[in-house]
C-alpha cells in the first residue's frame, strides 16, 4: 500500500508540473498583450508601459519567466490581477469554497439520486418502473445543463414559487444549481449502478443466496449492491472533475458568486494572471481529487495494485 501511495503522489506531482507548464503556455497562445490590455482604455507613454511589463516581469526570456512562475507558484503567488491589483489567489479563494460547495453538493445529490433510482429499478420487478427511470435518466443526460436550469428555475421560483429567483441566505440559493448538477451527474450514476446490479445478479453468489431463501430486496442491498458500489468510487472522481467544471456554466444562470463569474469576468477583461490562476486552480483540485479516489479504490480492491 505505500509503494502504491508513493507512487500516486510521485505522478501527481509530475502532473502538476504539467499543469503549471501548459497554464504558463496559455499566455503565449491567447491573442493580445496583457500590458496593452491593461492601457487600452487609459493609454499611456512608453516609459510607463515598460515599468509595468518589468513589474510583471514579462521583459525577461521565456525559460526565466518560466521558473520564475513555478517558483513563486509553489509559494503561492500566482501574480496579481492586471485589473484589481489584488493577487490572484486572494482574487480566487473569495469564490473557489463556493464552486466547491456548489460541486460536493450536487455530487451528494447525484449519489442519492442515482444510486437510488438504479437500486429501485432492479430492486423492484417492473419493466413500467425501469422503462420509465430509464427513459427519463436518459432525458437528463441529453439535456444541455444551463437549460435544465433555467427549466427548474421557471418551475420552482416562477410557476410554483417555492423558492425564490435570488436569496441572500447561501443555502437557499444553493438548492436550485446543486439540485442541476446532481440530476445530470445523477442520471450517469443510475446507468453504471443498474447495469452493475444486473450483472451482479448472474453470479454465482447470488444464486446461492436465492437458494438459502432470501428475498429479492435482502439479495440486492446485502449482496448485490456491495459490489456494485466499486466502479462508482471511480466514476465519482470523473464525476466531480465534471461537476467543478459545469459549475462554471450553472453559477451564471443562478448567479452563484463562485469560479463561473469571476472566470466570465476575467475573459471580458483579458485578465490573463486570474484567467491562469482560474484554471491551474481548478485543474489541480480536479488531479487531487481523482489521486485520492485512485488510494481509495486501491484500499477497497487492493488487486488494482497488480495492475498500477
Amino acid at each position: 500500500m505505500l509503494i502504491y501511495t508513493f507512487k500516486r503522489l510521485l505522478r501527481l506531482l509530475l502532473l502538476w508540473l504539467a499543469l503549471i507548464t501548459l497554464t504558463f503556455g496559455m499566455r503565449l497562445v491567447i491573442p493580445g498583450d496583457p500590458v496593452e490590455t491593461l492601457f487600452a482604455q487609459q493609454p499611456a507613454n512608453s516609459e510607463v508601459i515598460a515599468s509595468v511589463r518589468h513589474e510583471l516581469g514579462l521583459d525577461q526570456p521565456l525559460p526565466i519567466q518560466y521558473f520564475n512562475y513555478i517558483a513563486n507558484a509553489l509559494q503561492g503567488d500566482l501574480g496579481k490581477s492586471l485589473i484589481t491589483g489584488r493577487p490572484v489567489l486572494s482574487e480566487i479563494s473569495d469564490r473557489y469554497f463556493k464552486t466547491v460547495l456548489l460541486a460536493v453538493s450536487g455530487l451528494a445529490i447525484a449519489l442519492i439520486y442515482g444510486i437510488g433510482s438504479g437500486v429501485l429499478a432492479v430492486w423492484i420487478k417492473s419493466r413500467v418502473l425501469e422503462k420509465v427511470l430509464t427513459a427519463l435518466n436518459l432525458l437528463l443526460v441529453s439535456l444541455p445543463g444551463f437549460w435544465l436550469g433555467l427549466l427548474l428555475l421557471d418551475w420552482f421560483s416562477i410557476q410554483l414559487g417555492w423558492l425564490p429567483v435570488l436569496s441572500e441566505n447561501d443555502l437557499v440559493q444553493l438548492i436550485l444549481p446543486a439540485l442541476t448538477l446532481g440530476l445530470i451527474s445523477g442520471a450517469l450514476l443510475f446507468r453504471v449502478i443498474k447495469a452493475e446490479l444486473l450483472e451482479a445478479l448472474n453470479q454465482d453468489y447470488i444464486k446461492t443466496a436465492q437458494a438459502k431463501g432470501l428475498t429479492r430486496q435482502a439479495i440486492v442491498i446485502r449482496h448485490a449492491l456491495k459490489n456494485a458500489l466499486t466502479p462508482v468510487v471511480t466514476l465519482v472522481g470523473l464525476q466531480f472533475g465534471a461537476l467543478l467544471g459545469g459549475a462554471i456554466i450553472i453559477e451564471n444562470v443562478f448567479a452563484w458568486p463562485g469560479l463561473g463569474q469571476l472566470a466570465v469576468q476575467a475573459i471580458n477583461q483579458r485578465d490573463y494572471p486570474i484567467i491562469q490562476g482560474l484554471v491551474l486552480l481548478t485543474a489541480t483540485t480536479y488531479v487531487v481529487v481523482n489521486t485520492g479516489v485512485d488510494l481509495l479504490y486501491h484500499w477497497l480492491n487492493p488487486r488494482v495494485q497488480k495492475l498500477a
